[in-house]
């Protein structure tokens, strides 16, 4: 039987006498609450210790080894980064709100070097070496104490990532989704109905009738939904499914092509290098390259 798709939108709340949540995974088994292909209007903090896996963000698609600390920005799409293939020892997970300290807190000037921080997560942020280690550390311990502390701690490791110079930006920002608290659930509609059929034709009318809009008032509601049209949304989707097939699968690059829902080779080569700046052939090439210093 196929699973049924878990809702896009995962719904965070904090609770009670916290202005952010710590979630903690001593078992990879346990952490299945997670929607797998999820975003929230909250950024979230991860640290995975140990064990290597798959950063799979908006429409970046990289593997990591010996764990990995990545910030994610707000309304950007990703997947869970851990399984039970992982063989990772822990995670820990922070989600806050960009203003979950009141709307003006992170405009302070002692804010500066945070708010940055904040603005480049938009697109991904992986760190690496003495800080991801260091980090790590002091995000698993944050669980033991108490909130007052919790919360300063918290500062103190955001300050930290903000003057690291060991990041990288994964430069998924292209892929983010600006939604409002009542556009939830039509926009799980939208994604859901994509996530289900990108591998087919949709048409607009098609996808309009789902949400019950007129085909005019669904581009333009799309539009301001995510910044994009509708059809370069889908044809990202595709090319997504086909990054992961080229990283995980021996099929053609033309088999590949079709199996991601695309109907031409030349148009599908065409985006693929327009929305990852290498062509199908490149990026399988740079992959294994990755793969092998690994």
């Amino acid at each position: 039987m196929k699973r049924k798709n878990k809702p896009v939108f995962e719904q965070v709340s904090p609770v009670f006498g916290s202005s952010f949540t710590i979630k903690q995974y001593f078992d990879s088994r346990k952490n299945l609450n997670v929607p797998f292909w999820h975003f929230h209007p909250e950024l979230e903090l991860v640290y995975v210790n140990g064990g290597r896996g798959k950063r799979h963000i908006g429409h970046h698609l990289s593997y990591y080894r010996d764990g990995d600390l990545i910030l994610i920005g707000s309304n950007l799409p990703h997947y869970g980064f851990t399984d039970r293939l992982t063989s990772n020892h822990s995670e820990t997970v922070i989600q806050m709100k960009s203003d979950f300290l009141g709307p003006h807190f992170f405009q302070l000037p002692e804010m500066g070097e945070i708010h940055q921080l904040f603005e480049r997560a938009k697109g991904g942020i992986s760190f690496y070496g003495q800080t991801k280690k260091a980090i790590g550390l002091r995000l698993e311990n944050l669980p033991q104490q108490d909130s007052f502390g919790r919360l300063l701690e918290l500062l103190a490791i955001l300050r930290e990532m903000a003057i690291s110079e060991e990041y990288k930006i994964l430069n998924a920002k292209g892929f983010l989704l600006e939604v409002q608290q009542q556009d939830n659930d039509r926009a799980n509609e939208i994604y859901n109905y994509v996530r289900d059929h990108f591998k087919e034709k949709i048409t607009l009318e098609e996808i309009a009738s789902k949400v019950n809009m007129t085909v005019p008032g669904f581009c333009r509601y799309f539009k301001k939904l995510s910044g994009k049209t509708f059809t370069r949304f889908v044809n990202e989707f595709r090319v997504v499914h086909a990054c992961k097939l080229l990283l995980e699968e021996h099929s053609s690059i033309t088999e590949i092509c079709f199996e991601s829902g695309f109907n031409n080779f030349s148009h599908f080569s065409r985006l693929f290098k327009d929305i990852t700046d290498k062509s199908p052939s490149a990026y399988r090439k740079d992959a294994k390259m990755v793969l092998q210093e690994d």
